[in-house]
Order: C-alpha cells, then structure tokens, then sequence
C-alpha cells in the first residue's frame, strides 16, 4: 500500500469512529501516520490501536469533542508493541517527531499482574462459548483450561518463587494446546486467507528477516489472526 492510501484509510476510519466528523490526517497528523507507513505498522494494528483509544475515550462519558489521530499515537505504538513481541520481530525504532506523544502513554503500557491476566482469560473462554464461535470439539479443551485456570487464580496472589514459574510454565502448556485446537479446526479457506493476511502483515519486515525467521513470525501471525476470529484469550503470561 502507497503511503497516501494508507494515510486515506487511516482518516477515513478515524472519520467512522467520530461518527462522520471528518478530520483530516493533514500537516504533524500526516507525518505522524505517514511515520507508522514507513515503520512498517500494519494498517489493521493502526486501527487496532485507534478502537484502543475510543473505548477508552467512551469510557470516559459523553464525548465532547472529535479525536485527532495524533490522540491515538500512543496506542498505536502499544499495539505494534505487542504485534511484534507476539510474532518474535525485534524492536524497530519510533519515529523521534512522537517521542512527545510517548510522554502520555496510557496505562496500557504498564504490565498486566497475574491474577488480573487470569481474569480476562477465563473471562474470553466463557465468552468465546458463550458466543458459539467455538464448534462442540473445543468443549473439553476448554472446560479442562477453565478449571485449571481457576485453580491458578486462586493461588496466584500469593504464588512465588518456583510456583510461579511452575504456574506459568502450566498456562504455556494450555496455551498452545487451545492453539493446537484451532488450528486444527481450520478447513482449507480460512487457513488459505490466514496466509495471505500474514503474508501482507510481515510484507514490510520480510526482505529484512531470515527464512527461517520469517516462518516463524508468518506462523505466529496465522495464530494470532486464529485467534482473533474465534475471540480466543492468549492464556500465556509474559514476565515483565
């Protein structure tokens, strides 16, 4: 994608998000989004991160003004944050001309503490079901996962040293087993459509990645996209 078609998709989601009020990705806000172009920041992490901003904004109460992008910066940054930790991609470097937007990141940056990582987790299973996105043969996969996961939130406030490690090394375990899961749940069309969105994410790191680097991180991204599609929690924690 041209950058100017990239900075048009941007202003024009920002546009339905503010409910038709046109802001234009102009001046700062066009070197701000035209940045994220060259950085390589996929298009759907940028709105990923925009959707960010606005639940925090809506949070908030009634809204009384339209949302620049330069608002979203900060969150735009943390979602290709954690795109690139998710897919194993090193550290890119940000732009300087954001480097006063980082000053008011929220507390998304912040890491998320164990036990209220297990909450969200059982949270999105039970939703997930609830929601009929998952077909019968995840129900034992699931409940197995659920009942382990409230055990460990029982425990994880107090949990240290070795069981800690042991806890985590558990939710590893169930994580890529529920990942297992749906990918075998996949037919033919979805995975044939995972690839290509993979493959369109990564265009902007490929020529600058090894094979077999390249594999890895096209196969972190089709689970990532897998996930997203069955709105399944990533049950894995990561350590600060």
């Amino acid at each position: 994608m041209q950058t100017a078609d990239y900075c048009r998709e941007v202003e024009s989601y920002l546009c339905q998000k503010n409910d038709g009020h046109l802001i234009r990705v102009v001046g700062p806000s066009f070197e701000v989004v035209s940045g994220w172009a060259a950085q390589g920041v996929p298009l759907k992490v940028v709105l990923r991160g925009i959707d960010r901003y606005f639940e925090r904004y809506y949070a908030k109460g009634p809204r009384r003004r339209p949302v620049k992008i330069d608002f979203c910066a900060a969150d735009v940054l943390d979602v290709f944050d954690e795109w690139r930790r998710a897919l194993g991609l090193a550290q890119s470097s940000v732009s300087s001309h954001q480097s006063s937007v980082e000053s008011t990141q929220s507390s998304a940056t912040r890491r998320e503490s164990l036990p209220a990582h297990l909450e969200r987790v059982v949270m999105r299973l039970t939703n997930a079901r609830a929601r009929g996105t998952l077909g019968a043969d995840f129900d034992e996969v699931i409940d197995r996962a659920a009942r382990e996961l409230d055990a460990a939130r029982a425990e994880a406030r107090g949990v240290r040293g070795e069981a800690r490690q042991a806890l985590i090394a558990r939710l590893e375990a169930l994580d890529t087993r529920l990942l297992e899961q749906a990918r075998a749940a996949m037919n033919d069309a979805m995975r044939r459509a995972f690839e290509q969105e993979a493959d369109e994410e990564l265009a902007g790191f490929r020529s600058a990645m090894a094979p077999d680097a390249f594999a890895r991180a096209r196969a972190a991204a089709i689970g990532r996209l897998l996930r997203e599609r069955l709105g399944l929690p990533t049950i894995r924690y990561e350590q600060a």
